[in-house]
Parts: C-alpha cells; sequence; structure tokens
C-alpha cells in the first residue's frame, strides 16, 4: 500500500453523468488529488467535463459523511454499523408485521444508476419487501419513454438510441446535451460528436424555448412554445402520411398497426398544430420533409419533452417519425445497445408484452407503471388517510433527495416527519436525509468499484468497462454493496445473516433460470458447477462474471472461449470495444404479436387529450427548468468548484418581458405558481422566447439540520416547490415540470 507521501495514478469510470467518461485519477496517499480523461478508453477517448474534472473534490467533499447516524433523543447521533443495522431492523420489521409490506415506502434517486451497488441491490430489497409502494426519480425524468417504448416493443427498457457517429441528420427536441451530457444516449464528448455530425455536412436541427448551447450549435433552431412537442411531432408524422413521404425500408414486414396511426394523425394537420405550437405551418412540413429525405437520420427527445403533459405521446412520436422514415433500427438512424451484461438473447418472438395500471395508488389512485407509483403521489400516500391501504408508515430512501427533486417539497417535508421510521442510504445529510431515524453513508466513488450496468444499455456504442476501486476502502467505513445487501437482510426479517448471503441467493436464482432456458448456452447443465466458476474478489464481482459469462458477449461458462469473463474485462483496464451498434430487430421485440405495435391502446386513448390541446392559445407566462454542465440535479451544490459562473439559480427572462413587468436585472422577483412562491434574481437575457421564463433545478439548500456547508451558502431556490403535484402526465405518472402557468411581479409587487 502507497505511504501517505506516494503518488500514483488509477483508472476510475466517472459517475458523474451519463456519459461514463473514463478518468485517469492522480492520487496521493489515500487523497485524490486531480483527475483527468483516460486516453486509452475505448469510449471516451480522454474526454472530460468540468464534472469529471472535479472528481477529486467531489469525493474528498469533508461534508461526507463518515460513520452511520442513529436517532436518538429526537437527535441524529454518530453509531456504529452495528447500532444503525439493529435500528433499522426494529423499525422496518414491525412495520411490516403490524401493517403489511406496502405500509414500507422504496424511494430510489438518480444517483443509484451510477453505482455499481444501486444497480445490483434495489431489486432484491423490492422483491424481498413484497412492497408496491415503489418511488423513483424516473417520474420526474424519463419514465414516459419507458412507457412508450414497453407499449411499442412490449420492453420497457428497449430504448433507442440516435447513432451520433454515423447519422446524416439529427433532429433533437427537448435536449440540450452540450449542458447535460446527454441523458438515455449515453455518449461521452457529445459535443464533439455534434460537431463531427456537421463538420461531415450533416445537419442538426434543436427544437427548445431556450436558445441553448446545443440550439447555437444548430443549423435551425425552432423556439417551440413550451408543452406542445407532442403536436409539432404529431403535425409532422402528419405530413409523412398525407404527401406519402412514409418509407419503412427493413421495417415493412415487423410493423402492425401503420393505417390506423395514419388515421389517428389524421387531425394534427400543421395549420392545426401552428397556433398551439407557435411554430409556422411551413415550418413544421419542411421539418418533415427534410426529416424524410435525409439519407439518414434520427429525432431524439429528452427531459424537456417527458416532463410534459403530453410526455408519453411525445416519446412514442419522437420513435413513430424513426420508424415511418425507416430510420430505427437502422445504421445512421435510432438503434438498440446490446449491453455485454443484457440477458443471453432470446429468440425472436411473441412476448408478453407490457402492462400499465397493474395496482394504484392509495390515494390519487394513480396506475403503476413499470412497477412504480408517481413520486409525486408520494407526500400523499404517507400523509392522506383512506378506507383502501395503510398510508405508507416507514420509508427506505437510498441515494434520494425528493423534498428537492419533487414538486411541493414543503408538503412532503412535513409528510417525512410524520413517518414511524425512515432509514436513508446517502452521503450527505440533505433535505431528505435529515428526517431520517437512520443514515447510512456510502463511501466516496473512489473507494468503490464500478460498472455501468444501466448506461451500457444506451451507450451509442457497444462496449464495456469495469474499474475496481481506486482507493483502499477506509477504517470505519463500509462498501456500498455490503450497506445494501445488509439493508436488505434487516428489511426482509433475515438481520444478522451474512450479508454474501444475498449475493449467494441472486447468484444460485440466475443459474437455477439459465439451465432451465432452452436458448440459454447454460442449459441443462448444474447451477452449482456453473457458481464455482465463477471469479471475482467479492460476491458482486462475482454476480458481474455471471452476467457477462452469460450475456450477448460471454463466454457461455466455456461454451464459447473467445467470450467474456470478468477476467478478460480485468485484463483489459481501459476497456473492451464491441463495435457500432447494429440492427437487432426483432430480437428486442417482447409484444404479444412480435412486432412493433404502432398504435397500442393506451395511447390511441389518450390522442383525444391531445387534440383538444390544439384548440389552445395560451396566454400568460409559463415556466421550464433548466440543467448547467458543472450541476446534476441537487448532487453538486455542494462542490466549490462547481458552482458559480453560470451555475447560478436566477429566473431567465426574456427583455420584452421584464421590461412589460417592471422586472430589471440583477432584481428580486416573486414568482407564484400553484404549489407556492419563491424570489429569485433576475437575470434577463434573450436566450428565451417571448412569455418563458426559466428556473434551474436542484437548488433550495436553506433547511434547517443539513450539513451542506457550501451549498447553504448560495442555496438558491426550489423550482419544484411552484408545482403542487397534481399535473401529471396520465399515462407514466410523471409530474409536469415544463409548461406550467405561472405569475411573477418585482418583490413589493402584489401577485
Amino acid at each position: 500500500m502507497s505511504s501517505t507521501t506516494d503518488s500514483r495514478t488509477a483508472l476510475r469510470i466517472c459517475p458523474l453523468c451519463e456519459a461514463t467518461c473514463g478518468l485517469t485519477l492522480t492520487i496521493e496517499g489515500t487523497r485524490v488529488t486531480s483527475a483527468r480523461g483516460d486516453r486509452d478508453d475505448v469510449f471516451s477517448q480522454g474526454f472530460i467535463c468540468p464534472k469529471g474534472a472535479s472528481f477529486g473534490a467531489a469525493d474528498g467533499d469533508p461534508d461526507r459523511l463518515r460513520t452511520p447516524l442513529v436517532r436518538k433523543d429526537g437527535e441524529l447521533r454518530e453509531a456504529t454499523w452495528e447500532e444503525a443495522f439493529d435500528a433499522v431492523a426494529a423499525g422496518l420489521r414491525p412495520v411490516v408485521e403490524r401493517h403489511g409490506p406496502h405500509a414500507v415506502g422504496v424511494v430510489l434517486g438518480n444517483p443509484n444508476v451510477h453505482t455499481m451497488a444501486g444497480a445490483l441491490y434495489p431489486t432484491v430489497l423490492l422483491a424481498g419487501l413484497g412492497t408496491h409502494s415503489l418511488f423513483t426519480a424516473s417520474t420526474v425524468d424519463q419514465m414516459p419513454k419507458h412507457v412508450s417504448s414497453g407499449l411499442l416493443y412490449g420492453d420497457a427498457n428497449a430504448i433507442p438510441v440516435p447513432d451520433l457517429d454515423r447519422t446524416d441528420h439529427l433532429l433533437l427536441i427537448g435536449a440540450n446535451p452540450l449542458e447535460s451530457n446527454g441523458s438515455l444516449c449515453t455518449a461521452p464528448d457529445f459535443p464533439g460528436k455534434l460537431k463531427a455530425l456537421r463538420a461531415r455536412g450533416g445537419t442538426l436541427t434543436v427544437i427548445d424555448p431556450r436558445r441553448t448551447r446545443t440550439a447555437r450549435l444548430a443549423d435551425r433552431h425552432i423556439a417551440i412554445r413550451p408543452g406542445t412537442d407532442a403536436l409539432l411531432l404529431a403535425a409532422m408524422a402528419h405530413v409523412l402520411f398525407d404527401e406519402k413521404l412514409t418509407d419503412l425500408g427493413d421495417l415493412r414486414d415487423l410493423v402492425q398497426g401503420l393505417d390506423e396511426l395514419a388515421d389517428a394523425v389524421r387531425d394534427f394537420t400543421p395549420e392545426a398544430a401552428a397556433g398551439a405550437c407557435d411554430v409556422d405551418a411551413d415550418t413544421i412540413r419542411a421539418l418533415a420533409r427534410e426529416l424524410a429525405a435525409a439519407p439518414t437520420a434520427a429525432v431524439y427527445g429528452r427531459i424537456g419533452s417527458c416532463t410534459v403533459e403530453h410526455g408519453t405521446l411525445a416519446s412514442w412520436l419522437v420513435d413513430i417519425l424513426n420508424i415511418v422514415t425507416g430510420n430505427l433500427d437502422r445504421p445512421g438512424g435510432a438503434l438498440f445497445p446490446q449491453a455485454a451484461t443484457d440477458r443471453t438473447p432470446r429468440p425472436a418472438g411473441p412476448g408478453r408484452g407490457f402492462a400499465l395500471g397493474r395496482w394504484h395508488s392509495r390515494v390519487g389512485r394513480h396506475p403503476e407503471a413499470k412497477g412504480e407509483l408517481p413520486i409525486a403521489a408520494l407526500a400523499e400516500e404517507i400523509d392522506t388517510a383512506t378506507a383502501e391501504g395503510e398510508p405508507v408508515r416507514a420509508l427506505i430512501v437510498v441515494a434520494a433527495n425528493p423534498v428537492l427533486s419533487t414538486p411541493d417539497g414543503d408538503r412532503l417535508d412535513r409528510a417525512l416527519d410524520s413517518l414511524d421510521f425512515m432509514v436513508s442510504v446517502d452521503p450527505y445529510l440533505n433535505e431528505t436525509s435529515r428526517h431520517a431515524h437512520v443514515v447510512l453513508p456510502p463511501p466516496p466513488p473512489s473507494q468503490s468499484p464500478h460498472h455501468d450496468f444501466a448506461f451500457n444499455t444506451l451507450a451509442v456504442r457497444n462496449q464495456v468497462r469495469y474499474t475496481r476501486a481506486a482507493v483502499p476502502l477506509e477504517a470505519g467505513r463500509m462498501a456500498e454493496t455490503e450497506i445494501l445487501a445488509r439493508l436488505v437482510l434487516a428489511a426482509t426479517g433475515m438481520h444478522g445473516a451474512d450479508p454474501s448471503a444475498v449475493d449467494t441467493l441472486v447468484i444460485d436464482q440466475t443459474l437455477g433460470k439459465a439451465v432451465r432456458e432452452q436458448h440459454s448456452p447454460v442449459h441443462g447443465r448444474e447451477p452449482q458447477e456453473l457458481a464455482a466458476a465463477l471469479t471475482g474478489e467479492t460476491g458482486p464481482e462475482r454476480r458481474l462474471d455471471m452476467m457477462l459469462r452469460l450475456g450477448p458477449y460471454g463466454d457461455g461458462f466455456g461454451v464459447r472461449p473467445e467470450g467474456l469473463t470478468l477476467e478478460k474485462l480485468l485484463d483489459q483496464p481501459h476497456g473492451i470495444d464491441l463495435g457500432p451498434l447494429q440492427p437487432r430487430l426483432p430480437q428486442p421485440l417482447k409484444t404479444r404479436s412480435g412486432l412493433v405495435e404502432l398504435l397500442p391502446r393506451p395511447l390511441a386513448d389518450d390522442l383525444p387529450r391531445l387534440r383538444d390541446a390544439l384548440r389552445r392559445r395560451p396566454e400568460g407566462l409559463v415556466l421550464v427548468g433548466r440543467r448547467h454542465l458543472r450541476s446534476n440535479n441537487s448532487w453538486m451544490h455542494n462542490i466549490p468548484a462547481l458552482t458559480g459562473g453560470t451555475n447560478r439559480c436566477t429566473l431567465h427572462i426574456h427583455p420584452e418581458d421584464a421590461e412589460r413587468l417592471g422586472v430589471t436585472d440583477g432584481a428580486p422577483v416573486r414568482v407564484k405558481g400553484a404549489g407556492g412562491e419563491v424570489v429569485a434574481p433576475a437575470e434577463i437575457t434573450d436566450s428565451v422566447r417571448r412569455g418563458v421564463v426559466s428556473l434551474p433545478h436542484g437548488w433550495g439548500h436553506d433547511r434547517p439540520g443539513t450539513r451542506l456547508t457550501h451549498a447553504a451558502t448560495e442555496p438558491g431556490v426550489n423550482v419544484n416547490q411552484l408545482l403542487d403535484g397534481s399535473l401529471l402526465d396520465p399515462l407514466s405518472g410523471t409530474a409536469v415540470l415544463n409548461g406550467v402557468p405561472i405569475d411573477i411581479a418585482p418583490t413589493g409587487t402584489t401577485l
């Protein structure tokens, strides 16, 4: 082991956003002193953004908790790990035994998908508990895409991504990858890929109510009225059918419902949509014709088109445009990635399909989607009694801060105080974890291994990488994988068992199923023999080895000697390139028909609501959010290097709106919505269109009882407090965060 004065380097995959760039860390003793891009990384090839460059500062933040906290006499106090898990078992099990499993809620935040532990253990926890009370960040983010993919392809996780490196024409709607680094599209150096598109003669079109950094790079920027994305996309689809510009190409025998789809979009003429979208009919026609005429093209929509009242329809129409122009599942279009840890590909054919509303929330009767209830309904599920079922009385919160990230945090704040018990797995005492009875802090990322299970299923190039911990686990800390394994045991009545039992159980169950599947490379073999062949220093590594071996590139436990194993991956510290995305249909389809079902009943039933929107001509101001390159939701405002500059909590307002309302640059402005009121400094800018104001997401670090020293010096305001949580996309349960009516006035003026 290095002494405290030795300097060395180590590789690490960055966990701070979806780009998953490879890093080279400089380490002195056990402290990360700098981070730079790994030029030999097979995926990112040396690219790095400000977040990655600040890895050391995030890793070594002095406000990170180092020991568990247990509430005693009303105060959170440091405790041993044994005391903490004893308290978890004593707090959770009585709730389950007295009130049933649904009285225990589970909240999973965005950071879960950025860690190995977050990928491997929550599903085991949920299965062991048997609760339907699952709430995640998906319903303030990407759930509409999961639902539309589930309905189209039969698999909510079958999400096609744009083939950035080969496309000739890219249309982005509600996406700003120059600042987000991409989302549901894992692509290191997204800016470079867009510049390369234009350099090779391709076309970039951006549809966004803000003139973002991405929009400034585009050939064409359409400043759409917020919340009308689905109308514009439906009008484009209308043009393609009306002008006979559709061409399914290789998809013609793989789709169902083309004629019904053409009829469904018949009313969405460019002239009908123009007024609502504030995009003229000729421009809509041009967008459709250019898409159809391009040699290859891809449409890509993200959070701005998801977190709106027709988010699922917009997400569906993104894929519809790719399908009817023949650009789905072809190079240069939008393709389905194939991750190394995907399940063994099954033969093409009909599947079980995708269902919505298998159960409903107790209070608002919101249907589940992908096993989740809307996180905007969490507060009412805690604080409202009904004749049907028990309220949520205990909560397990893993890497989530819903007090800031969901509508009406004030109500949720009060609801959390009323819980019988709450446990939070979080490195910080933040606006949510401060309510916990037990806080279990994971170690910093340098002390954890890393493999991107989720993001490799969304990557623009197939590849696989794994990095072990760059720094040994500090004395007194517990690995995040062990924390979550022990949490599983404590929550499911097995407190005190060896945490390795969780990994052993998963391995035994997975291999037992694999040997019974006809298409599996291990069909008919003995599970015990396969388990004994697994390598790895830990249970999580053995699980990774198992998934690699059973996966599409794996060795099949010796069946394909050239295939992937953990040992082969460890021998390639910069990763293994598995090649560009390839056409995969019909294999990924799991619909009951075995085809792409273009107009599933839930979507057809929601179209009348979209038709009603054609007649709207909203007046007054509407609100949209924004993200910063140096931030990621509420995670990073405690890192000095990642705040300041453009990363400030200001209200963007157009000069004409500011003049009309008497708002001056830098002056405080009152902003009022259905959920409450905030005061933020105005920033007058023509980067937003008239009638639109913008506040960034993730701020509001002004609540007592937190330990976020730097964030508290410039707390900003919580934009989600302007929302009351009543506006949801009905199919996905996703909160409407964009295109929301608000009122503003200078402070001292009555609203």
